[in-house]
């Protein structure tokens, strides 16, 4: 699966929005959005792309596919399914769930299951890799072995890459989506509406009224 191609499942789900004007969680605006949520529901689409993934690291010997949660759930497990079909050995599925302090971390028990094991971490888009280095950490601290991370979509190359991330790091398609600052937004000079259905758009304009 190329880039392109993956770019087309997005589009084809929903996905991948343009021309509106969306609010991103770093509190800049733009006119694009990846939209991963959108992909989810399509068990055959989410199939397809995770089947490319375990491709990629059929290889390795991965024993563990892990990945934040929630939408990283979806791709751990179809992931870790594709790649014990692919090796004939059961590789497990297991995901991190967010702290109230913002980090990554095991919990149900999931860290014992890292702890020795060979572990390929997965996310849907990168915008800073903050999550993936929260996922890293914590395999880390249960004593697991960092063997990859692959992320369907890279939206800063130039930053993030395996020299920032620390560990082998690839993605399937890389997009650079413009983002401005409020005050420079000309979207915002247009007039245009705020998307509330995607982005942060809903909590931007609710902070406005307050």
């Amino acid at each position: 699966m190329t880039g392109t191609e993956l770019l087309e499942i997005f589009k084809k789900t929903g996905g991948y929005i343009t021309g509106s004007h969306i609010v991103y969680t770093s509190g800049k605006h733009g006119e694009a959005y990846l939209n991963k949520d959108a992909i989810y529901p399509h068990t055959n689409e989410i199939s397809q792309v995770c089947f490319e993934i375990a491709k990629r690291y059929k290889e390795k010997e991965i024993e563990v596919v892990a990945a934040p949660a929630l939408g990283g759930i979806i791709l751990s497990q179809w992931t870790a399914y594709h790649l014990s079909k692919m090796t004939g050995k059961e590789v497990l599925g297991i995901y991190t769930e967010k702290t109230p302090d913002k980090n990554q971390v095991f919990t149900r028990g999931y860290g014992k299951l890292v702890y020795g094991k060979k572990v390929l971490v997965v996310e849907d888009i990168t915008t800073t890799g903050g999550s993936v280095i929260k996922v890293i950490s914590s395999v880390k601290s249960a004593e697991g072995i960092v063997i990859g991370v692959c992320v369907l979509a890279n939206r800063d190359p130039e930053n993030i890459n395996s020299n920032t991330i620390g560990v082998p790091f690839q993605s399937i398609t890389e997009i650079k989506l413009n983002a401005w600052e409020e005050k420079e937004c000309p979207l915002c000079k247009k007039g245009i509406p705020i998307n509330t259905q995607v982005g942060k758009g809903k909590e931007y304009l609710s902070n406005k009224k307050t």
